[in-house]
């Protein structure tokens, strides 16, 4: 949904702004991005919660996903294996997103995740 707002937006990505503790407790169209921000620096649920006010179920999702994208950022350099490609596309990782991560190429990946048989598809929202 954040990448369908606005194209030059690479999903919940953690390096678009800095954390910024205002700016998290404001809810701002910003928001979602320092709260990625934050989560990768370490913030921890209760942290973000008296901060934000975000249900703590919400935010654990959240979590989630800026966990697996430093998984996917220790897999750059050589090829990506196969089951961190397929988790991250299970999650909802893009090949673009994907791409950013590793330090690498939207193609590069695309091509990567056909050679492993993984077939994108959009779930209905």
């Amino acid at each position: 949904a954040l990448k369908m707002g606005d194209e030059n937006v690479n999903g919940f990505d953690p390096n678009i702004i800095k954390v910024n503790e205002i700016e998290l407790r404001e809810p701002t169209d910003k928001r979602m991005f320092v709260l990625a921000a934050a989560l990768r620096e370490g913030y921890t649920i209760d942290k973000l919660y008296e901060l934000t006010k975000i249900d703590k179920w919400f935010l654990e999702k959240f979590k989630n996903i800026i966990d697996y994208y430093k998984t996917l950022e220790r897999a750059k350099g050589g090829s990506i294996p196969y089951e961190i490609i397929k988790q991250a596309k299970k999650i909802g990782f893009s090949d673009k997103q994907i791409a950013a991560a590793v330090k690498s190429t939207e193609v590069a990946v695309r091509k990567l995740r056909e050679e492993y048989k993984i077939t994108p598809f959009v779930k209905q929202i």
